[in-house]
């Protein structure tokens, strides 16, 4: 009689990991199944809020020093874009650039479209803007195209524990170049 060896236990995804956080700490959330969608205006519609409840994520790159960088998950509102030279101001950075897909995806642990507004990975910070926190609660993809998260404001503050910094501009204001990479949810 052959014995088949047991399968190795694999890691959780960062979908199951965010998921047992969230019962963890009794956050109050709720999931939303939706077709695949990673643009944020598209996505919000489907989920029935304004684009200015979503959590978009990006991963930044900022050069502190010849030879240190540091990676950043800014996370500002859906209907806003990305202030480069305020993250660079909030690290005394030399440099700074949206990080690339691949830099991004690995720090994030899932794929551009779906990064979560939360670091599970010790080389990337979290910041988030301070007009997200306005509303009940905030709206993302979770780790996944196919399915969201609507999760109470406070509750998200107290598990993702972020630095809170203005870091977003309308998006009718003039801002740098966004190339997307390390995007949680790409602008129309």
């Amino acid at each position: 009689m052959t014995t088949q060896p047991e399968p190795a236990a694999s890691a959780p995804t960062v979908y199951t990991r965010l998921v047992d956080d969230l019962d963890a700490v009794k956050a109050r959330y709720r999931l939303i199944d939706h077709p695949p969608e990673g643009r944020t205006e598209l996505v919000s519609a489907l989920r029935g809020h304004d684009a200015a409840r979503a959590a978009k994520c990006i991963v930044v790159m900022v050069k502190t020093g010849k030879k240190q960088t540091r990676f950043v998950l800014a996370v500002i509102p859906g209907d806003a874009r990305l202030d480069l030279p305020a993250v660079k101001a909030l690290y005394h950075g030399t440099y700074v650039a949206f990080a690339d897909a691949g830099k991004a995806e690995q720090l994030a642990g899932s794929v551009s479209g779906t990064v979560l507004p939360m670091s599970y990975h010790p080389e990337l910070e979290l910041v988030i803007d301070p007009r997200l926190l306005t509303y009940p609660e905030l709206y993302f993809n979770a780790a996944r195209l196919d399915r969201s998260i609507a999760v109470a404001t406070e509750d998200y503050l107290r598990m993702a524990g972020p630095r809170i910094e203005r870091i977003a501009v309308l998006s009718a204001e003039p801002t740098g170049t966004d190339t997307r990479a390390g995007v949680c949810e790409e602008t129309a």
